[in-house]
């Protein structure tokens, strides 16, 4: 299986299985000298893991990550710092139930990859999806933790839950405060409020929803990002849409902007404070697919969560019709755990980015 790592100058490679003894990632070209410990990586972890609320999977792990290289305690600093080699990271995994996936060892689940890795590969780990599982983004996220350290702390990188299934947001009401007082990462708290109510129906149906996640970097200077092939947009467009169940990637005004007209669309500029602005963002702080020094503006659509209990038709291996109800624990809307991965991995591309920059522009 090839395609397992992301990056040009800061590069990282996930390994392990949804129900493995654990998962990680290596993460290559940090540069030495940044102080980290798992201190500095525990949190992000914490915001994605799962079990922390009723409304998303029951599945209980602690993800407590181990930095198992890549790391010297240095005298001159009196701490632990990167050493400039590969930095390996380790989550076990400690409450994989893999006896809820015996029944489906031999049905391809509908809206699933089951059907997919058995015609590439031939074979495929059935019990939670293998490497096709969300949990594959823990490793993102410990990733992305590290990513900020190279950024530093003159970038924010913020994400929040803008739509569950069909009831969005208002936007008048938004406050990123807020985004940590509910379940959802919601920067709404009415919104918040009826979604809890939606999502209670949801789960008891046996049922999932899709959402719409958010992103905003604020603090990027201009000239990030490079024309034709290596756009900044390009890349954050491709790392969003390289998470679980991602369908669509919008940058800036998105899809809509289709339906503008030129003088809507463009972003006028001004003098303020004796330095160029723009009046508006409609391209998402990108232009020429190099930063323009506004924030950083992604939106990802995530479908609803393929394991449902509500009976669907497929096929099992032998080509014979048959349904599936999937048992075991999961998300009735995967949207919710995507907020922190989203983050992680918009860090992962601006810190690689700085880092081509640098070696660019010295």
């Amino acid at each position: 299986m090839s395609h397992n790592s992301f990056g040009h100058l800061f590069r990282f490679t996930t390994w392990g299985e949804s129900h493995g003894p654990a998962l990680g990632c290596v993460i290559d070209g940090c540069p030495a000298g940044l102080p980290l410990t798992e201190a500095d990586i525990q949190p992000f972890l914490d915001a994605r893991k799962p079990g922390g609320s009723r409304h998303v999977t029951q599945r209980r792990e602690d993800d407590r990550v181990r930095i198992l290289s890549g790391v010297f305690e240095d005298d001159r600093t009196d701490g632990q710092v990167t050493t400039g080699a590969p930095i390996s990271l380790m989550i076990e995994n400690t409450d994989q139930r893999s006896k809820d996936y015996s029944d489906i060892r031999d049905r391809w689940r509908p809206g699933h990859a089951d059907y997919t890795y058995d015609a590439k590969y031939g074979v495929r780990d059935y019990r939670g999806g293998g490497r096709s599982s969300a949990r594959e983004t823990a490793a993102r996220v410990a990733a992305g933790a590290v990513a900020r350290k190279i950024i530093g702390e003159g970038v924010t990188i913020r994400g929040a839950l803008v739509q569950v299934g069909p009831r969005s947001i208002d936007r008048a009401r938004w406050s990123w405060d807020e985004t940590g007082r509910n379940d959802f990462f919601c920067p709404d708290a009415a919104t918040a409020a009826l979604w809890d109510e939606d999502m209670d129906l949801v789960r008891k149906a046996g049922s999932s929803v899709g959402a719409m996640i958010e992103v905003v970097a604020s603090g990027v200077p201009a000239g990030w990002g490079a024309p034709v092939y290596g756009k900044l947009d390009q890349d954050l467009a491709s790392a969003m849409m390289s998470i679980n169940a991602v369908k669509g990637v919008e940058i800036g005004a998105g899809l809509a902007a289709a339906g503008m007209s030129g003088e809507d669309a463009a972003d006028e500029m001004e003098l303020k404070d004796g330095k160029p602005a723009f009046r508006t963002n409609n391209n998402g702080g990108v232009l020429g697919g190099i930063s323009t020094g506004q924030d950083l503006v992604v939106r990802f659509s995530v479908k609803p969560t393929s394991s449902i209990r509500i009976e669907r038709d497929t096929l099992d291996r032998d080509l014979n019709p048959v349904t599936v109800s999937t048992k075991g624990r999961h998300d009735p809307c995967v949207g919710i755990r995507a907020v922190p991965v989203g983050e992680a991995m918009m860090a992962i591309v601006l810190a690689d980015h700085l880092l081509r920059h640098r070696a660019q522009k010295g």
